[in-house]
């Protein structure tokens, strides 16, 4: 596998990890199964039947869980803790075959990227939450699971595309994320004041 194809695959499973962890998981270990994808590194491993079960069944319970507002966000609380070291983890396993500084670089990459995923997608499912009607959130949680799909068959098919994709979100995300908290802490301000805080 090309460097590339490696770089795509690590960073594109780091920052959908950030969004739908066990969606990448569960995709690339399918890829890798039914579609002849060459894992790179130590990702071989997502092949496994059981790796590929587990993945799925917590990718099903997500999709529910994360289309009923304020659910999501705890749901993204909790879930905080494993989508960031998960993330860093799956870029580090992609370069598996590389010494070990590059899996360290790769390692420090993946766990930022998938930090600057989580925590955009995190706060701006909050800001939703705050929306007085449910179908936002419902097409917002549409919108990830899409997305996060997408990108990993694009991992394997367009790595060069999936890295503009990357490097255009880390930019767009830069500019969204100060906005986005924002409107939360308006929103916080607003209920300390109906509450007497």
């Amino acid at each position: 596998m090309n460097l590339i194809s490696t770089l795509a695959i690590a960073m594109g499973s780091s920052w959908v990890s950030g969004i739908r962890l066990y969606a990448a998981v569960a995709t690339l270990g399918l890829l890798g199964r039914f579609a002849g994808l060459r894992l790179p590194g130590e990702l071989y491993v997502l092949t496994n039947w059981w790796i590929i079960g587990i993945a799925s069944a917590l990718f099903v319970i997500e999709f529910f869980a994360d289309k009923i507002a304020y659910l999501d966000s705890i749901w993204d609380v909790v879930n905080t803790f494993i989508r960031i070291p998960a993330g860093a983890v799956l870029a580090a396993a992609a370069f598996g075959d590389f010494n070990r500084s590059v899996q360290v670089i790769a390692l420090l990459l993946g766990g930022g990227l998938a930090l600057s995923a989580h925590g955009t997608k995190a706060s701006a499912r909050a800001a939703i939450n705050l929306s007085p009607e449910p179908a936002s959130n419902v097409v917002m949680s549409l919108v990830e699971d899409v997305v996060a799909l997408v990108s990993m068959i694009l991992a394997y098919l367009l790595p060069a595309v999936l890295i503009v994709l990357l490097l255009l979100f880390l930019v767009a995300s830069i500019f969204i994320l100060p906005k986005i908290v924002r409107v939360l802490r308006g929103a916080v301000r607003k209920v300390s004041t109906v509450f007497g805080y």
